[in-house]
């Protein structure tokens, strides 16, 4: 038999591609959330003691970084909390969780790029509340591998891409913020990340809970490289298949105020996963290219 992998909020970006990206590995169960609420305990509880997964994949989160700010409760209770009860269904169950976190847990003020060891201090309720998961799962102490990325867009849902072609059809010119500096990260590679990551625990020689056990810990998967918003809005219109295209300018975070702080600089370390997985993701504008030549068909 194969092992069931259960998967939650297979209608956002990243649990859409994991659906697809897992496939071959075992037996996908896939869940939206009036299947898995992240937010309702005793369902997350129920649905994993009944289905009793070999792997627990966990991209659902409360991901409206500006409404956070007035909803810090509810955001921490989707993906500060939630993520510990999953943890603890995972141990009991004696079976891995694999959870993704994000650059927002840092205060973006470091001059090279994050890596593992360096001091969370999130600015913004959505980044406290991505950082009381992964602490929440790391007191549980089940066997873990949390992957933290940055600046997700993909072909579906609410994105910086999906936007950017929606404006540039509607307006002629676009303000685009250029002091923050970070990698444009297809939802598709995270997912296809993922896969080899878990086809890695399938095939190893030792013991699959050793594996995970030592594998456990928190790992950086962006894309590589490195961009602004505004250099990344002229790549999307640059490769893009429009006809007409808007003039893009630069301001600074301070023109364009939100509800919540945005990180100066997101960079990410990728290191520790090249290290222990032997995986490196696509350069971010090879990425992007696959990602619109698939919009395009």
């Amino acid at each position: 038999m194969q092992p069931k992998i259960l998967v939650s909020g297979k209608n956002g970006q990243v649990g859409f591609e994991l659906e697809r990206a897992l496939q071959g590995l075992g037996t996908i169960v896939a869940l939206d959330r009036v299947a898995l609420d992240l937010a309702d305990f005793d369902q997350i509880r129920q649905v994993l003691r009944e289905i009793k997964p070999a792997l627990i994949v966990n991209p659902a989160a409360y991901t409206a970084v500006d409404r956070a700010e007035t909803e810090p409760d509810l955001a921490q209770r989707i993906n500060g909390d939630a993520p510990g009860v999953l943890a603890e269904e995972a141990r009991r169950l004696g079976v891995p969780l694999i959870h993704y976190s994000t650059d927002y847990v840092f205060d973006g003020t470091k001059e090279g790029a994050y890596d593992e060891t360096d001091k969370a201090n999130p600015q913004s309720a959505y980044g406290l509340s991505k950082l009381a998961g992964e602490r929440a799962i790391a007191e549980v102490d089940c066997a873990h591998v949390i992957l933290r990325t940055s600046w997700v867009y993909g072909q579906r849902g609410k994105n910086f891409l999906l936007t950017m072609l929606r404006l540039a059809a509607e307006r002629p010119e676009l303000r685009i913020v250029e002091d923050q500096r970070g990698a444009p990260t297809w939802a598709a590679t995270i997912a296809a990340m993922t896969s080899h990551i878990v086809a890695q625990g399938l095939v190893t020689n030792t013991d699959g809970a050793d594996w995970w056990r030592q594998k456990s810990g928190v790992y950086h998967l962006t894309a590589s490289g490195s961009t602004t918003w505004f250099d990344f809005a002229n790549a999307i219109f640059e490769l893009s298949s429009l006809e007409n295209k808007p003039v893009v300018t630069p301001i600074a975070s301070s023109e364009y105020p939100l509800p919540a702080k945005r990180p100066g600089n997101s960079c990410l370390s990728n290191e520790k996963l090249a290290a222990s997985f032997g995986l490196r993701a696509p350069d971010w504008r090879d990425a992007l290219r696959l990602c619109l030549a698939g919009l395009s068909a």
